[in-house]
């Protein structure tokens, strides 16, 4: 098999069920931010440490993750339903429950905190800061086509998840949050 095609040479690529779209139009934006985000969720699984109880449980959800990262970007490229849609409301609320025990297991707080702190949790929070640009690029989308919904909530909930991982990650390595010197209390708890 040949990586390269040359079909995408003029500037156009594939979308599933219609013809050629051009690379920056917002269907294909859209589901290229979500690659770069399934990259980064890779990487921040080979940054996890081998053997160790957390590592492992944080690894098999996110490589499930990935898994669903791959279905938002199919439900992205799919036109006009050409495939049944992947994503439903079960994705999101598998995560809701994710968070959710993040949440019991870090303190709480009222406060904006820097992203930082140990190195994992600092990808984290990169990883939560793309995530949210893949949610402007869907937002863009939706504006002009007709989306799987669920596939945007997905990715809303994911930067919340994003967001207890590095937080959980700094609390389990001892790591201090900063919190932002400026910020109101904006947490609800």
């Amino acid at each position: 098999m040949k990586v390269y095609t040359r079909s995408g040479d003029k500037g156009k690529t594939s979308a599933i069920g219609r013809p050629r779209l051009m690379k920056n139009s917002p269907r294909i934006e859209a589901y290229g931010e979500v690659d770069e985000l399934n990259s980064l969720v890779g990487l921040i699984i080979s940054q996890l440490e081998k053997d160790q109880e957390i590592s492992n449980k944080l690894a098999i959800e996110l490589i499930e993750i990935q898994h669903l990262l791959f279905d938002v970007g199919t439900d992205l490229a799919n036109l006009e339903e050409f495939f049944p849609l992947r994503i439903t409301a079960d994705a999101t609320k598998w995560l809701e429950n994710k968070i959710d025990w993040y949440t019991k297991e870090t303190p709480a707080i009222k406060r904006f905190i820097l992203p930082g702190g140990d190195s994992l949790a600092s990808w984290s929070h990169y990883a939560r800061a793309v995530c949210r640009k893949v949610e402007r690029r869907i937002v863009t989308l939706m504006e002009q086509e007709e989306i799987n919904t669920h596939a945007y909530v997905f990715i809303n909930r994911l930067s919340d998840y994003l967001f207890m991982i590095a937080r959980y990650t700094n609390n389990q390595k001892s790591e201090t949050e900063v919190f932002y010197r400026n910020s109101d209390n904006v947490f609800k708890n």
